[in-house]
This record gives structure tokens, C-alpha cells and sequence, in this order.
């Protein structure tokens, strides 16, 4: 693969193929045989290693335990929770051929978990001495997409699941926010992605849920992406699947239920937000490589003394460039186009003198410093601007032709009166294209008017248009 940048679109004039081009250009993924599949390559799928390094850490922090169930859910089981069933319907791969003979009951190809892991949670509960039940899985699952994008909707995706259940609706609750959270930390902290914790709508809820929580990041050209959700699933299942336990009177009970999910679309969100001109730029934490060491020639004086100061880097990720064949110049568009953070070059006046060329991959600036600390820097400054452009891109309408314009100009997130009507929020995406996003969680109570219908409403809700 050639990593000329003039092969590379750029992403200030075509975001869209930019994003397409820098994905292969950059060895991250390639397009699987089967429409809509992909091949995580080794770099891309060590990004998510290591966003899964830092989150299986707080989830097992938090007490949550890892577990693996089938792939394949029996179409009865599907079919218990009616909304759940509905609502996946469309995007089911279902089963029906095993072994050469056609099978008495279809089969699921897993869409999520919930049904097939409540089964066997209804077996295990009998009493409140076996509660809560806190199980998380590392996964694949499938949804037939009409429409896919490497990273962001493809057929088959990568993904964490939470599943758990409680004696009490107060005590799911807290795990459904706690989840939520430690999703923010995860963002902001490792992919240096802020965003929006919030409420979703009713017609924007997951199918058999009482509630869903969201975290939106708003992308280049004003668009806002799903970051991940965590969900109220009150005891719609439990009483669907019949899982219930006896209470400490000895009352018969359902349990209260929670589910929460992050996948491998996140990885598309960091691409796009970070990316330039000139190809990826990755934050340091969840950078396969943290720096890259480039002999300026092939002397063995110098590629000496790069494997030297690869070794005295001690737990950075580092790679030292011996590749032949390939210029200076070649291998630094090569490296800035792969998104490494921190460039140090190697040449005979760097050794003589015992000072290094560093450069910097977010601002192109050649500093002084510690690697450590440079590589913290480099973090800290990227979450910064991304914070910066969410500010700057979000905007309250005062009336519906105020929606408009801004949906027509700058899009970014808009805050707006809604009186909750379905009615109103489907007129408004078949006007403008613009979802009800969210209900922030930190929205006051307040009195307006629907930015619609005028009708009366309490709360400005977010809106965007959707990628």
C-alpha cells in the first residue's frame, strides 16, 4: 500500500471520502467478502485492545464479571419480549438451513443479548440471596444494514454488553448511570472525545426498554454520533422471560434489569473527529504506536543509537522505522498519515549533539521535553480543542425558522423547547433531517414554548442531524 499524500482526499474539502480513503490508506480495516463486513487489520483492531484494556479494568472494578453466551438465539426466545422483537426485526439475520437439513425452529444470528442471556438468568435466580446478577460479555454481534461504513455501521461489529439484574429499580438504576459514565470517562479520558450525557426520546429508545441514557459527540460538519447507551430495561424482561425471585419476606418478585453497550464504532467517532489534511491523528493513549523513531539514513551509527532510545523509553509504544528502500521524507508522510502522535528523528547531528528531533503529529510543532510528558500533553490539547468545537457548535433556537437556518448553515447541536410530542418530532425530522438527540441530564426545568408547535414545554432538548 502507497502512502502518498496526494492519494489521500482531503478531509477539509470531502469528509466523507477522506474518511473511506484513510481507513485503507492507513492499514486500519479493509472490506470483507460478505456486503457489509469488515477486516479489523492488526492496528486497527489494536486500537480497540486497548480501549478494551481500559474499560474491562473499571468494569471489573465495579464488580461486573465476564462471560461468553451462544451466537445463536432460538426465534422463540426472540419473540417473548414483543416490542424487543419489533423493534430488531428489519435487522435480523436469521438461520434456517444447519447441517444440510432445515432446522424445526430458526435461529437468531445474535442482534444483542438480552433474550438468550435472560434465560439462563431465570434458571439462576430463585432467591434474593442471588442477586444482583452483574455479567458482561466482549463480543460479535450482526444487523443487517442497508447502508454500511467501515468502522461506523458495518454487519458485523465489535462490542462490550452489560447485562444485570436487581432486587430493587433503584439499584438498576444507579448501575444504568454508572454505566453511562464510566462511558464518558472513556471517551474523554482515552479517545479525548467529549460529548453529551442524556435522556432519549420515547420513539428513540431501545426496543423493550422503560428508558435510555446516550452519550452524543458532535463530528465534523455538524453531525451528531451515537457514542454509546446504557438502558433502563425496568422489569419488561423479567417478566417476559419469567425471572424472579423470592424477597426477603418471602414475596415473589421480578427482578429489575439493565443493559449497556460501547462498540467499535467509537473508533470511527475518534477517526473522524482527530483526523487532517494529512491523515490520522490519534490521541497518545489509544495510539498502537505512541512514537515512531526514524533513522534519517541507514548508517549503522544511527540505527544504533534509535534502537537505544526505542529501549531507554521503557512502557511507550514505540516503533523504530528500518524499513529500506524508502526516503525521509516517504516514511514521515507514512507515519503522519498512520497518526502517530510523537515523530523523533535520528540523524548524525542529533547524535553528536545528544538532542533529539521531536515532532509533534496534532500541531506539527517540534518540541523539548520528556516523552511522557509530551505524550500527556499531546492528550491533554486534543480533548481541549474537541471541547472548544463542541462549545462553539452548539446553539439555542429561540423559534422554529431560527431551527431551520442553523440546520441549513452550521448544523451542530441545537437546543430547543420540545413539548415531547411524537407527532412534533417526527414533523421536524421530515422537515430538517434534525433527531431529537438527548435530554441532557444537567437540562433545568423550565417554561417555553415547543420550537414546532408552540404548544407548552419544560425542557430544551437537543437536536442534531444524525450520521
Amino acid at each position: 500500500m502507497a502512502y502518498e499524500k496526494r492519494q489521500l482526499p482531503k478531509k477539509s474539502d470531502n469528509l466523507s471520502d477522506w474518511y473511506n480513503a484513510v481507513v485503507l490508506l492507513a492499514e486500519l480495516a479493509d472490506y470483507g467478502p460478505a456486503k457489509g463486513t469488515m477486516i479489523f487489520r492488526p492496528a486497527g483492531y489494536r486500537i480497540w485492545e486497548l480501549i478494551q484494556e481500559a474499560m474491562d479494568k473499571e468494569i471489573k472494578k465495579s464488580g461486573v464479571e465476564n462471560a461468553y453466551f451462544p451466537l445463536f438465539i432460538p426465534e422463540s426466545l426472540m419473540r417473548k419480549e414483543k416490542e424487543h422483537v419489533e423493534g430488531f426485526a428489519p435487522q435480523l439475520a436469521v438461520v434456517t438451513i444447519g447441517g444440510g437439513e432445515e432446522l424445526k425452529e430458526k435461529l437468531i444470528v445474535r442482534p444483542t443479548s438480552e433474550t438468550i442471556m435472560y434465560q439462563a438468568y431465570a434458571k439462576w435466580i430463585q432467591s434474593w440471596r442471588d442477586l444482583p446478577v452483574l455479567i458482561n460479555q466482549w463480543n460479535n454481534v450482526v444487523r443487517w444494514e442497508k447502508r454500511t461504513y467501515l468502522f461506523l455501521r458495518t454487519t458485523e461489529f465489535l462490542w462490550q454488553e452489560g447485562h444485570c439484574a436487581h432486587a430493587t429499580h433503584q439499584e438498576s438504576q444507579e448501575r444504568v448511570q454508572w454505566a453511562i459514565d464510566m462511558y464518558a470517562q472513556i471517551y474523554r479520558d482515552f479517545l479525548a472525545l467529549p460529548g453529551i450525557i442524556g435522556k432519549k426520546s420515547e420513539s428513540e429508545k431501545f426496543a423493550g426498554g422503560d428508558a435510555t441514557l446516550t452519550y452524543e459527540i458532535l463530528m465534523p460538519e455538524g453531525k451528531a454520533l451515537q457514542g454509546c447507551t446504557s438502558h433502563d430495561l425496568g422489569q419488561n424482561f423479567s417478566k417476559a422471560q419469567g425471572i424472579k425471585f423470592q424477597d426477603k419476606q418471602g414475596q415473589s418478585q421480578f427482578v429489575w434489569q439493565n443493559s449497556w453497550g460501547f462498540t467499535t464504532r467509537s473508533i470511527g467517532a475518534l477517526l473522524m473527529a482527530h483526523g487532517d489534511d494529512a491523515g490520522l491523528v490519534l490521541p497518545p493513549r489509544v495510539a498502537p504506536v505512541q512514537v515512531v523513531i526514524i533513522p534519517v539514513t541507514s548508517g549503522e551509527e544511527e540505527l544504533a543509537a534509535a534502537r537505544k532510545l526505542a529501549d531507554n523509553l521503557g512502557d511507550v509504544r514505540v516503533k523504530v522505522d528500518t524499513r529500506e528502500g524508502e526516503s525521509l521524507g516517504f516514511k514521515i508522510n507514512k507515519w503522519e498519515l498512520k497518526g502517530v502522535p510523537l515523530r523523533i528523528e535520528v540523524g548524525k547531528r542529533e547524535i553528536e549533539s545528544g538532542k533529539f528531533r521531536m515532532v509533534r503529529r496534532d500541531t506539527g510543532e517540534v518540541v523539548d521535553g520528556e516523552v511522557g510528558g509530551i505524550l500527556d500533553q499531546i492528550q491533554n490539547d486534543m480533548l481541549a480543542r474537541q471541547e472548544k468545537f463542541l462549545r462553539e457548535s452548539t446553539y439555542e433556537a429561540a423559534d422554529y425558522e431560527q431551527f431551520k437556518k442553523i440546520m441549513e448553515s452550521q448544523r451542530g447541536f441545537i437546543k430547543a423547547f420540545w413539548c415531547e410530542s411524537k407527532e412534533c418530532e417526527s414533523r421536524i425530522k421530515e422537515e430538517t433531517k434534525a433527531s431529537t438527540r438527548c435530554l441532557p441530564l444537567d437540562a433545568k426545568e423550565e417554561k417555553g414554548k415547543c420550537v414546532y408547535c408552540g404548544k407548552a414545554a419544560s425542557h430544551k432538548w437537543l437536536f442534531a442531524l444524525a450520521y
